[in-house]
């Protein structure tokens, strides 16, 4: 198969790469980056756990295609944190709140609820759920995630 060069900005840093076409952008961040934060549920879309960022928009990676992302911006979760290790607001808080147990989904949240929290700073406990509602969490029950979204909330507000 023909393959064809993808070069995106991933965490700030440039990753250039041939790839076949149908190589989703889950898989380009895992193998040719190395970035294996990006976790492979479902691999259909459904459950988030491979959630990234890309130019600022939550987005499906295992839905996407690694060519789609040409010239992009991507954030992983290992991209989150400042560059000294310190966790972000949204970190802190979905530990602060026990929003984590497994940790399989926490990646697809992480990126889920920084994205959620860039387009709506204060939302509420339904806007919270609906925001929420293409990632799936085994473990949790949702509540401390849900908690764990107001304070990180407040806490960029400062």
């Amino acid at each position: 198969m023909h393959e064809m060069p993808v070069q995106v900005t991933v965490n700030g840093r440039e990753f250039e790469a041939s790839v076949e076409p149908r190589v989703t952008l889950a898989d380009f961040l895992r193998e040719k980056c190395g970035l294996t934060g990006t976790h492979l549920g479902c691999e259909h879309g459904a459950c988030g756990a491979c959630t990234v960022l890309v130019d600022g928009d939550a987005v499906r990676s295992c839905l996407m295609f690694a060519v789609q992302a040409e010239g992009s911006q991507v954030t992983t979760v290992e991209g989150i944190a400042s560059a000294d290790g310190e966790l972000s607001p949204v970190q802190a808080a979905l530990r602060e709140c026990h929003g984590l147990q497994c940790g399989f989904c926490t990646p697809g949240f992480v990126t889920s609820i920084t994205a959620l929290l860039r387009e709506n700073p204060q939302p509420s406990d339904d806007e919270i759920r609906e925001g929420l509602s293409g990632n799936f969490c085994r473990c949790t029950g949702y509540q401390g995630i849900v908690n764990a979204v107001h304070l990180a909330a407040e806490k960029m507000r400062g």
